[in-house]
């Protein structure tokens, strides 16, 4: 069964608890998920108040719509 997940999340989130600290993808668009690859940067441009969809393959924006 899909389904889709709501995140606002638009960066990773740092974890600092070794000599090197460690990103886990925050957005949900991560390849490597659950560790971030960079992928966030496709977020930069989303607008408050919009809903976006992305293509899993992809990771571009397939469609908008007002966020209820």
């Amino acid at each position: 069964m899909a389904r889709l997940v709501r995140t606002e999340a638009t960066g990773p989130i740092k974890i600092d608890p070794q000599e090197k600290p460690i990103f886990i993808c925050a957005c949900g668009l991560s390849a490597k998920f659950p560790f971030c690859d960079g992928t966030h940067k496709v977020c930069r441009e989303e607008q408050a108040g919009t809903l976006y969809r992305y293509d899993p393959a992809t990771k571009t924006v397939t469609s908008t719509s007002p966020d209820a």
